[in-house]
């Protein structure tokens, strides 16, 4: 059985993941948590803040651990980036299986969410949030990681990296879940990658919403108990 990843979402962190790990190591897997570049207190990148830095944060762990080929739990924006690595590196991700990722960027759904990006209005509107995120990232400035995440936004809406053609030259098994209550991602753009990808598979999920804490995990733990 393939060592198996675990990567969060924009502006999360891989604590939010550790209650998955508790459940897949009781099932026996070996488990590693990835903290992405600027999250969680991580330095941000000299090479920047996006998708492709945080492909090369995941590149550099399976590097480190000496991990030959991986499975991956991919959370949101952390599966856009599993797939990204599958593309450059084919040889080093086996299976992957992402929740509530976003797929269909573009100029007006990516201003949509960076209208959300608002650290003055998250204050104001929701503070409760905006402590968290200020916990969540400490030393770093929540509101530079909120920043850099909107300027990502901006430019997968401007030119996404995952577009028809490289999902088609993706050669992983590739399990896409979305909730059926998800209001991120686009369910049917969300089944059409299924469709392009070679060894693609989808799956809505009831009563399931976009938050990961509010995702009932063995939806998630019994997906890579049918991939071994």
């Amino acid at each position: 059985m393939n060592p198996i990843i675990l990567l969060h979402g924009a502006l999360g962190s891989s604590s939010q993941l550790q209650p998955l790990a508790n459940k897949l190591q009781e099932k026996g897997g070996k488990v590693f948590l990835l903290n992405f570049s600027g999250h969680s207190g991580r330095v941000f990148s000299k090479n920047g803040f996006g998708i492709e830095v945080f492909a090369d944060d995941l590149l550099e762990l399976l590097d480190k651990e000496k991990i030959n080929r991986a499975d991956i739990f991919g959370y949101s924006m952390g599966g856009y980036v599993a797939l990204w690595l599958a593309y450059l590196h084919p040889k080093r991700l086996d299976k992957i299986v992402t929740l509530g990722t976003k797929f269909d960027w573009s100029i007006s759904s990516a201003d949509k969410e960076i209208k959300k990006m608002n650290a003055e209005k998250i204050e104001e509107k929701v503070p409760a949030f905006a402590r968290l995120l200020q916990q969540r990232h400490t030393p770093n400035d929540w509101k530079e990681v909120l920043k850099k995440t909107a300027d990502m936004m901006f430019d997968l809406g401007q030119k996404p990296l995952l577009t028809e053609d490289v999902f088609k030259k993706i050669k992983s098994p590739v399990e896409i879940l979305l909730g059926d209550r998800d209001d991120m991602a686009d369910l049917d753009f969300s089944k059409q990658v299924a469709a392009w990808l070679p060894f693609g598979k989808f799956e809505l999920l009831q009563n399931t919403p976009h938050p990961i804490e509010k995702v009932q995990l063995n939806y998630i733990v019994q997906k890579f108990d049918e991939l071994k």
